[in-house]
Parts: structure tokens; sequence; C-alpha cells
């Protein structure tokens, strides 16, 4: 273990690092250091003595690295999932393939090695944030790690898909339960999240969030949608390869023609 302990203003958001490469470290370091009120400490290269820290201090926010020897970052996370009040996590990665569906749950964020100036500001200001108001944070942490030990297995039975979706507003996160959902649209890297009285704006894309649901009750209508399939009440064609799916809700959503097959089987008797 490797370990830095600086005097702490009271105001201040209290941080660890945790990666097994000293270059990781040394970036967090110093990013961390040119921020206000923010204080390190310590710094740890491997999850076994970053849990012994953690079971003896209070601490905010962990910066944690996924791919380290012996036990990997998710290990350090599900412990931490089981506390009534978890520090924050803000996952460090350097591959861009793992899992980053999940990582976009609001209740976290991730950096990418390396990192801009920027995009760390953005990870803190998150974190400050959340910080103000934990509402919903423990769940929320919980959520990402049943997700995250999902991540790559086949999905046998209902019970190894997305259940509930973690929505961020300000302050607090919303668990809504998946059978909320009656369809979804693609707002660019957002997915607006269509409910009986309202819309939720979740930051996920259409394409990962599709992975995750179970295809048995939500199918892609159009590139930019995703329907509940007991929300289907009519299809009609409204212009020359162009249809409108009217739901039960009182909605109505395009079909487009490459998936209008799929869609007129729900109706037939």
């Amino acid at each position: 273990m490797s370990s830095k302990h600086i005097p702490m203003d009271i105001t201040s958001n209290r941080a660890i690092i945790v990666d097994d490469e000293e270059p990781g470290r040394v970036m967090l370091r110093y990013a961390l250091s040119a921020q206000k009120n923010w204080s390190i400490l310590g710094e740890f290269n491997n999850v076994a003595s970053a849990r012994e820290f953690l079971n003896a201090n209070e601490v905010d926010v962990v910066f944690l690295d996924i791919q380290m020897p012996k036990e990997n970052g998710i290990g350090l996370a599900r412990s931490l999932s089981n506390l009534d009040k978890p520090p924050l996590i803000i996952f460090v990665t350097a591959f861009n393939t793992h899992a980053i569906e999940a990582f976009e749950v609001h209740a976290l964020d991730y950096l990418l090695k390396p990192f801009n100036t920027l995009r760390f500001t953005q990870a803190l200001a998150r974190a400050d944030e959340i910080l103000t108001e934990r509402r919903g944070y423990a769940e929320a942490l919980r959520s990402y790690v049943d997700r995250e030990e999902k991540v790559g297995k086949p999905a046998i039975g209902s019970n190894q898909y997305l259940e509930q979706i973690i929505a961020r507003s300000v302050g607090e996160m919303e668990c809504i339960p998946i059978n909320e959902v009656l369809w979804m649209s693609s707002a660019s890297n957002y997915v607006e999240l269509h409910l009986e009285k309202r819309v939720v704006l979740h930051r996920m894309t259409l394409s990962a969030i599709e992975k995750l649901i179970n295809p048995q009750d939500f199918i892609r209508v159009h590139r930019t949608t995703l329907v509940r399939i007991d929300q289907f009440q009519q299809i009609k064609v409204v212009g020359d390869g162009s249809y409108s799916l009217t739901l039960v809700c009182g909605a109505q959503v395009a079909v487009s023609e490459r998936h209008i097959q799929r869609v007129r089987g729900f109706f037939k008797v």
C-alpha cells in the first residue's frame, strides 16, 4: 500500500485512490490536488488495503480502478454496496469495452484513462451533487453491482434482465421499475422513459439499454423506439412505407418498414 495523508478542511470532500499502477495514482493525485475542497486521505495499490482503510475511516469518494490483480474494483464495489451509506465510487478504467453501458448509471461515474481536465471536472461535479443529498445512492450502487455481475452472462430467465432503471435528477436518484416503462425513445446519448403520467430522461443510449431488457417484454419498432409489447393496440399505414402504432396508453409511435413484419405478427389471431 502507498498512502498519503494531508490536513483536511472540514468542508473538504474526502477521497481515496485505488489503482495498482503508480502512473494511474499519480495522474489522479495531481488532478485532485488542483481542485478546491477535495482532500486525498490515502492511495492504495490493491483492494485489500483499501478495504481495511475504509473499514476504519469515513470516506466520501473512492476513485477505483477496475482491472487489478487478485481482486478487481468490482469486488470492492460489491462489498461497499452493502453499507447503509457507502462512499461514492468513480470508476477509473483504461478499457472502454468494459461494461460502459453499466457505468452510465447516474448513481456512479467513470473516467476513461487518460482523461482530460473537462471530463474530470464533470465527474467531480456529479460527486458534489450527490454528496449534497445522498438519497437513493446505496440502492443505486447495489443495482450497478448486480448489473455488472450479469454483463457477459447468457440471459436465462427473467431474473437475468434489468428490473429497474436508476435515473438521477438534482440531488437524488430514482429507481424506476422496468415494468412501469411503457415505451422508450432515443434522445442522442439519452433515453426518454415514457411512464404512465410522465417522461424521465435517462443517460444511456437506446442500443445499450436494449441489451439489458427482456426481449419478451420490449421490441424495437423503429431505430429510435422500443415499445412494451403489451402496449400494442393498433397498427395502420400512414404513407408509402410508413406505419403508425397506437399504444394502449394513447401514444402513437412510428414503425419503420424494417420492423413492420414483426410488429404485424403480434396482431395475428
